[in-house]
């Protein structure tokens, strides 16, 4: 059985980290306002890759928090996928510049797909990883605000000929709410694209969800609140992190 492989998060408001409830803005909680020191806390615990959301760039549509990525990437050994704002090539090239190794599209993938296809033929499919953050198995965009008609398989089906090979899939409803991984979801996917990597995110409560979400074969998952509440302790987590 491949090993799961765990994504701790750090989704960035005004330069803090934060996390939401269902992408609502208005429900943030302030977890550090230091995120440098949170992803060297995570580094130190032996997590070697993070996943780091600009909130204020997919509210605004430009990249806000650049110094952030720099700074991580200064200051740890973690891989990074970077996500939120990006809207043009040139964002692209700044964020890699940056330091990320990893960029996630999600809405850019749905308002301009010719653009996305671009970015898979000129930095490479395994450096462009497509978001889709799910509502009911549509596709969310601009901070989870806006539904499209988009469903999760489309969206899918549409960029694997384009060299698509890991997805990050979100459940909106389920993130931030602790009430465990959308199971069902997750099994559909693996089913009917074997040979995408899929990573889960959005309800993961407890160190359990990662048994359950590894032995149905997923690639990784990413989690945030259930460790910034306590309910996941890293030093319990050496199976995973070795």
């Amino acid at each position: 059985m491949k090993k799961l492989e765990l994504i701790p998060a750090i989704d960035l408001i005004d330069g803090q980290c934060v996390r939401l409830k269902q992408g609502v803005y208005e429900s943030k909680t302030v977890y550090a306002k230091d995120p440098v020191e949170q992803a060297k806390i995570f580094a130190d615990f032996g997590f070697r890759r993070l996943h780091l959301v600009d909130l204020d760039g997919a509210r605004e549509g430009r990249v806000v928090n650049l110094n952030v990525l720099e700074g991580i990437k200064k200051h740890t050994n973690l891989t990074v996928d970077f996500g939120g704002g990006i809207r043009s090539s040139e964002d692209v090239r700044n964020v890699f510049q940056a330091g990320a190794d990893f960029l996630t599209a999600g809405s850019i993938a749905v308002k301009n797909p010719a653009l996305v296809e671009n970015w898979l033929q000129t930095f490479g499919p395994e450096k462009i990883i497509l978001g889709a953050d799910v509502k009911n198995e549509r596709i969310a965009i601009h901070g989870w605000q806006e539904q499209t008609q988009w469903t999760i398989f489309e969206f899918i089906e549409f960029y694997l000929p384009k060299g698509v090979k890991t997805v990050i899939c979100t459940d909106v409803a389920r993130d931030g709410m602790l009430q465990g991984p959308n199971l069902e979801l997750y099994k559909t996917l693996l089913q009917r694209f074997k040979d995408l990597q899929v990573i889960a995110s959005g309800g993961v409560q407890s160190a359990e969800d990662f048994a359950a979400l590894e032995k149905m074969g997923l690639h990784g998952v990413i989690f945030g609140k259930a460790y910034y509440e306590g309910r996941i302790r890293p030093e319990t987590l050496k199976d995973y992190l070795c």
